[in-house]
Parts: structure tokens; C-alpha cells; sequence
């Protein structure tokens, strides 16, 4: 009887896996059949799951309707500056706050914290004020710099639970050999925080790549856009080919699969970590 029952527990948890899993996934599929598809048969009724010709070159024209080329590397551009903006100021925000003692770190820590609270649209129209004031406006700078500035308090909050986590022993045996603050950050806390700090590009990595308020907002010039504006381009100019936006979104997801499947270990690893120390 006992038996029977974990065997029917089973099937439902497997079913309700499977049913969770096609959920995830017919949103997916449905983009890449789209992206093959031509515009009639993408909204034929009934739908059609399967092309009845694989039209390849959509992703072609893709790169023929808009200099998607441009925008892709005026993403990684973008990106690439964040994620190593992000990945350097914020470990070391985080070592600060976690293994060096000094008067009011927690009351600083306590504030980088609230600074979560705050709504992007608070601080949007100020930020936007001060870089036209400086006047550097329409370029790459404002979506780049602020990353270098601490790279974010969520990654800061991360990174100081990880450091908190490694034992002082560390720190105290490196101090009788005189080695500094420097030193032990390289070449102690950041080896043992590896996959922490993979987690932690992964995800500015994710947040740069997919953000559309910031570059709608600093860049004006078509050709400065990124992938997610140039994205939105086919509901504007282009909001006939629904074939070709999804090829497009196909193409700007690409990247994102890349790095999650390449970092993938790494994110076990931290969380993993994560609940060990826990």
C-alpha cells in the first residue's frame, strides 16, 4: 500500500514537472517557429506548430532591415563595460564592508541597502539632468559609468554575505606574513569567491543586456541604439513582420542562453555555496 502511494506521489510530481516545463517552453517555441515562418502562417487559425517551409533567410533580413550588426556591438560594448565595472567596484565595496573594521560601516552598509527601496523612475530624471549638464548625453558614458561606481547594492549585499561567510583565519595568518589589504583581496578572497563572482557577472550581465529604459532614455542617434531599442523597432517602423521580430528576439537571446549555459557550473557552485554557509 505504502509502495502504491509513493509511486502515484511520484507520477503527479513528474507530471506536474512536465506540465511546469511545457509551460516554460511553448513560449520559446512559439518565437522560433514564428521566427521561420511568414507572416500569414504566423497568425493562421487553427495555429500551425510546424512551418511548412523553414524560411531561413528571415534571419538574413533581419541584418538587411536594420543594422542589427551595429547594435550588437553596440550592446556588447555596453554590457562588456558594465559586467567588468560591476564584477571589480562592487567586490571590493563588499571586502570593504565585510573584512575591514572602521567607525560606521554598518550604518554605510544600512544605507546601500535602502538604496534598494528606491523606484528607478526616483532617481531617473536627476541622473538624466546631471549628464546633460555635463553634456555627454547620446553616448555609451551614463550607461556605462554608474557601474563603476559600486556596480549596484544588490550585487554589493551579495558579495559581502559571501565574504562574511570565509573564515578570519585567512585574513589573520596572511596579516603575520605582511601582506596587505590589496594582497589578500587578490590573491585570498577573490580565488575562494570565484563562483560568487561568476554569479554576480552572470547577472550584470543579464540586467545590461536586457535593459531598455536607460538606453531609450540617454541615447537619441538610431545608430548608438542596442539590441532591445533596435528590437522595439519592429513594433514601430517595421509592426507588419512579426516574422522578422521574432527573429530578431531569437537572435538577441542567443547571447543570454550562451552565458547562462557557459556559467552554469559556476551558478551551482554559488548557491551551493550560498547554503553551506547559510
Amino acid at each position: 500500500m505504502k509502495n502504491t502511494k509513493k509511486i502515484i506521489s511520484k507520477i503527479l510530481i513528474y507530471f506536474a514537472l512536465i506540465l511546469g516545463v511545457l509551460f516554460c517552453l511553448v513560449p520559446l517555441y512559439w518565437m522560433i517557429r514564428s521566427s521561420l515562418m511568414n507572416t500569414v502562417e504566423v497568425f493562421m487559425m487553427p495555429p500551425r506548430w510546424i512551418p511548412s517551409k523553414f524560411m531561413w533567410e528571415n534571419y538574413q533580413e533581419v541584418f538587411d532591415t536594420l543594422p542589427f550588426g551595429k547594435y550588437f556591438l553596440n550592446s556588447f560594448i555596453v554590457t562588456g563595460g558594465c559586467v567588468v565595472g560591476t564584477m571589480l567596484t562592487s567586490s571590493i565595496c563588499a571586502y570593504g564592508l565585510a573584512r575591514i573594521k572602521w567607525r560606521g560601516r554598518n550604518v554605510v552598509f544600512a544605507c546601500i541597502i535602502s538604496s534598494m527601496m528606491l523606484p528607478v523612475a526616483v532617481t531617473l530624471i536627476p541622473t538624466f539632468l546631471m549628464w546633460r549638464t555635463i553634456g555627454i548625453t547620446d553616448s555609451f558614458i551614463p550607461l556605462i559609468v554608474p557601474a563603476w561606481f559600486g556596480g549596484g547594492a544588490f550585487y554589493i549585499f551579495l558579495l559581502r554575505q559571501f565574504y562574511l561567510g570565509i573564515p578570519k583565519d585567512f585574513d589573520e595568518a596572511a596579516y603575520l606574513d605582511g601582506a596587505s589589504h590589496i594582497q589578500i583581496f587578490t590573491k585570498i578572497i577573490l580565488p575562494i569567491t570565484k563562483p560568487a563572482l561568476a554569479v554576480v557577472g552572470m547577472f550584470a550581465f543579464l540586467n545590461s543586456w536586457n535593459d531598455f529604459l536607460s538606453p531609450l532614455v540617454y541615447l537619441n542617434s538610431e545608430k548608438k541604439y542596442t539590441v532591445a531599442l533596435g528590437l522595439q523597432l519592429f513594433t514601430g517602423s517595421y509592426r507588419g513582420e512579426w516574422n522578422l521580430m521574432m527573429a530578431a528576439a531569437c537572435l538577441v537571446l542567443a547571447p543570454v542562453v550562451i552565458v547562462f549555459a557557459i556559467g552554469q557550473k559556476y551558478l551551482v557552485e554559488g548557491v551551493t555555496m550560498s547554503g553551506v554557509k547559510g
